[in-house]
């Protein structure tokens, strides 16, 4: 059985978020509401919600900071966000979209038409997933959807660091990556590097690779992936 989408909605408005609530929840989401911005971000931060519907005027931080902060943070720019507000003009409603919100609707509106519009958003991120293509080298497979390595059926816990790393040795097979290069790219593309010491991560990653020599050190340049056998 799959597991329940969680939304957070974050809304003043008690009598709005009621009913959005009963209506998710009858069609199987997991929905919990905040009423004000700040405890809002601190729960898209704390539970990573699947999706996230919220106003624009709230108490303590308004609807498009929170967006904002969404988009501009590594580990949550992948949540999906609707806007749902009264301010109409097409000023706020441009703005919403190009800070990345998914969908902009405004009040007065059918609760029906937004959890059709949730349904939607939720069904093309289980699409993308699907079609996102993991990566297979030696006897392991990188899960780029879910920063996981796996090696059959074990499953290897990757940091962001390092699933960036390994990735772009990947994708770029045979050719040499200098360090300054691996921290650019990667901070780039869907990961980032926390410390800048390289080869603090490379280590850490060959440790989980185990006895496979797969990550070749250049020296005074950097590393490259290099097939190999085991040790």
């Amino acid at each position: 059985m799959s597991q329940r989408k969680r939304i957070l909605l974050i809304e003043d408005e008690e009598e709005i978020a009621a009913l959005i609530k009963l209506q998710a929840e009858n069609m199987g989401y997991q929905l919990h509401v905040e009423v004000d911005g700040i405890n809002g971000f601190r729960t898209i931060e704390r539970e990573k919600p699947d999706l996230v519907i919220l106003d624009i005027m709230l108490p303590g931080q308004n609807g498009f900071d929170i967006v904002r902060k969404i988009k501009n943070h590594a580990h949550l720019k992948k949540i999906n966000v609707i806007i749902l507000s009264e301010k109409n003009e097409e000023l706020d409603i441009i703005l919403g979209l190009e800070l990345g919100a998914d969908d902009y609707i405004t009040k007065p509106f059918s609760v029906k038409i937004l959890l059709s519009k949730v349904k939607a958003i939720l069904r093309r991120k289980i699409e993308n997933t699907k079609s996102s293509k993991n990566i297979n080298f030696s006897d392991f497979t990188l899960e780029t959807d879910r920063y996981i390595l796996r090696k059959g059926a074990k499953e290897i816990r990757l940091t962001l660091s390092e699933f960036g790393i390994l990735k772009r040795l990947l994708t770029n097979r045979g050719q040499v990556l200098s360090r300054s290069q691996l921290i650019d790219d990667v901070n780039n593309d869907d990961a980032f590097i926390v410390d800048r010491n390289i080869d603090v991560h490379v280590a850490a990653l060959r440790k989980k690779l185990g006895s496979y020599n797969l990550i070749e050190t250049v020296r005074g340049i950097g590393y490259r992936y290099k097939e190999s056998t085991k040790f």
